[in-house]
């Protein structure tokens, strides 16, 4: 008699779901159990950010201008000039203005933690960026557990962003990015809270007109959206900490737009009376530009209240204010808008040639990281015990996840258009409004490390196709096993790759041999 063959069943459970079981068997250990994730991962992102924060303990790449304008902004209430030549000490500025290429608010930020802690400590240089940098890990996972609802999602978005060399580097200096990032997300996050808010009140209009018996007509004009006045002025926060900003009130607004359009559709409000585009839009046009604009002008506060800020008095010198229609504005608008005028002017001509610009088209691939810091030391110097050692401070992004996250944000791509997934739409347009704008200046002077405001955006792509891969609780059981199969041996390669560029990362001196070893790519160099 012929032995029946065996069959193997795959197990009604997977290792979480087992782990869950055992250590879960509480209300209090299941609470418990949901917090340690996303605890622990913000003490690792502080710890990221926070250790060694103020080596080195010099200027180091643009802190050269932001960090000297952060303080005289906070002695004078705008950018005062330094001598030409090396930087002298903070005792040496003067009351001339400095002629600046970049709103204020960022530097205004930087000038909390040199108030606090003193200028001569260079922790104090950075610590403003640095708790932007562990706020934006915060916020990224409270945007994941939003979207997706599951908290081992949630940890996992917030441990690649704790982790990656990019997201560390741009919040251990002096720099304006981390800033833009962080209030691009803060918007990014109240657009996806009015889109469940808007649709609620739409929901309820429609349920009183129907009981009353109303036709469909055009729909209701929203005029009650906290959340998107919340959105407008972290947007203008964006704006008035760099321009660029302000594509990401200007995209994600359209993003409103659409989705206003989209859920009146389904209401069964017909498109062609225009009800969105008619009545909605024009209010969240108002709901969100003036207190837009509203924060960037607060930003420059100091610039109107003295009198020493550059072109603060350009309208009062003889020939330079306007005439005919426009004489009656205030000389000190007529100078704000020419200072405004010559930002724009220098940035969109900005085409000097440097070692680490970086082609916006290359930018996905990291093709050319941004060198920060390198000090090189010989045998028994600055304690260097070998024939020659390093220290580096260098924006390469975690290479798995910066190049997994890319693949990630292409396959949701394809899978949008497939899907129509809203969820996905939301999250690609956060990369759109953060990226797509710089391909218009390719020509210009630009560097990776602007890649840090619509990073968010890639660890959500990667976050998504892990929580696909993972499937949900009602998939079969084989499947989610061999997705979080997958997924843990990604975070576990990741981490080690973390570790492994870690001092290039943090200027820890190393041999340099070894700092050779990372520069996989030859245009890492």
């Amino acid at each position: 008699m012929e032995t029946a063959p065996t069959v193997t069943v795959p197990p009604d459970t997977t290792l979480s779901d087992r782990l869950w079981e055992r250590f879960a068997s509480t209300p209090r250990r299941a609470r418990i159990i949901r917090w340690a994730g996303p605890v622990l991962v913000v003490l690792l992102a502080a710890g990221t950010r926070l250790w060694r924060l103020g080596t080195p303990s010099t200027l180091v790449f643009d802190e050269t201008f932001y960090v000297r304008d952060a303080y005289t902004m906070s002695k004078l209430g705008y950018e005062g000039s330094w001598p030409a030549g090396d930087f002298k000490g903070f005792d040496t500025f003067t009351r001339a203005a400095e002629f600046v290429v970049h709103p204020p608010l960022g530097k205004w930020l930087i000038s909390l933690g040199m108030q606090l802690f003193g200028a001569q400590n260079t922790f104090s240089w950075r610590i403003s960026t640095a708790v932007a940098g562990i706020l934006a890990v915060v916020l990224l996972m409270l945007i994941t557990q939003y979207l997706l609802r599951s908290v081992l999602v949630t940890t996992i978005a917030g441990l690649l962003f704790a982790i990656d060399g990019n997201a560390i580097v741009l919040s251990r200096v002096g720099l304006l990015d981390n800033f833009v990032m962080l209030f691009g997300l803060l918007g990014f996050g109240a657009i996806l809270l009015d889109r469940e808010w808007s649709a609620v009140r739409l929901a309820a209009w429609i349920e009183r007109r129907d009981a009353r018996g109303r036709s469909i007509d055009w729909g209701p004009a929203l005029w009650w959206r906290p959340w998107l006045l919340a959105a407008g002025l972290a947007f203008g926060l964006t704006t008035a900490v760099k321009w660029s900003g302000i594509y990401f009130l200007a995209g994600l607004a359209v993003y409103t737009v659409l989705v206003d359009l989209a859920a009146r559709r389904r209401a069964g409000i017909p498109l062609w009376l225009g009800g969105t585009i008619v009545k909605q839009g024009p209010v969240s046009f108002l709901l969100m530009v003036p207190i837009a604009v509203a924060a960037y002008l607060a930003s420059y506060t100091g610039w109107f209240v003295t009198k020493g800020g550059w072109d603060r008095v350009w309208a009062d010198q003889p020939g330079n204010a306007w005439t005919g229609a426009l004489a009656w504005v205030p000389h000190v608008l007529q100078s704000f808008v020419h200072n405004e005028w010559e930002q724009y002017n220098f940035n969109i001509n900005e085409h000097q040639s440097h070692p680490y610009q970086a082609n916006p088209f290359s930018w996905l691939l990291m093709i050319r990281p941004t060198s920060m810091y390198f000090r090189g030391s010989q045998h028994l110097q600055n304690g260097c015990t070998v024939n020659f050692c390093g220290e580096s401070i260098t924006n390469i992004a975690n290479p798995l996840i910066w190049w997994g996250a890319v693949a990630a944000a292409v396959y949701l791509l394809y899978r949008l258009a497939i899907t129509r997934e809203w969820r996905i739409g939301l999250i690609l347009s956060g990369i759109a409004v953060g990226y797509l704008p710089w391909l218009l200046y390719a020509n210009r002077t630009v560097f990776q490390f602007y890649t840090i405001a619509f990073e968010p955006y890639l660890i959500l792509c990667l976050a998504y196709v892990a929580w696909l891969a993972m499937g949900r609780t009602d998939a079969p059981a084989w499947r989610r096993a061999r997705g979080e199969r997958f997924v843990a041996v990604f975070l576990v390669v990741a981490i080690g790759v973390s570790v492994f560029f870690w001092p290039l990362w943090t200027g820890i001196q190393v041999d340099f041999t070894y700092i050779r070893a990372h520069y996989w790519l030859s245009t890492w160099l």
